[in-house]
């Protein structure tokens, strides 16, 4: 009876995907040592860290390598609860604005 092995990855992927999260961190840190503020400094902090988990899911949670089903199914729903968010946060405005103008109370 032959044991056959898992599929291996090429150890260059795991090296070249821990510099480019190490150059990632350092690019995250540099927007708090350069003082960056307000709505620049929260963009590309969160830009950063997207692109880090982004990695971090794709290569060392292999799913990089997964069906695309499966990559759908996995990403889909966290994806619709940002877009759920954002119109929440949209209407909020709305309604704070609203009350605001017009002077009700709540």
């Amino acid at each position: 009876m032959e044991h056959t092995e898992g599929q291996q990855h090429p150890l260059g992927i795991y090296f070249k995907i821990w510099g480019l999260l190490f150059f990632l961190s350092g690019m995250s840190y540099m927007v708090d040592f350069l003082e960056f503020q307000g709505y620049l400094r929260w963009t590309l902090i969160i830009t950063f860290m997207l692109m880090k988990a982004g990695l971090i899911v794709s290569v060392f949670m292999h799913m990089m390598w997964e069906r695309l089903a499966l990559i759908y199914a996995i990403s889909l729903p966290p994806l619709a609860l940002l877009v759920f968010i954002g119109m929440m946060s949209i209407d909020a405005d709305y309604i704070f604005w609203t009350r605001l103008i017009f002077g009700a109370s709540s």
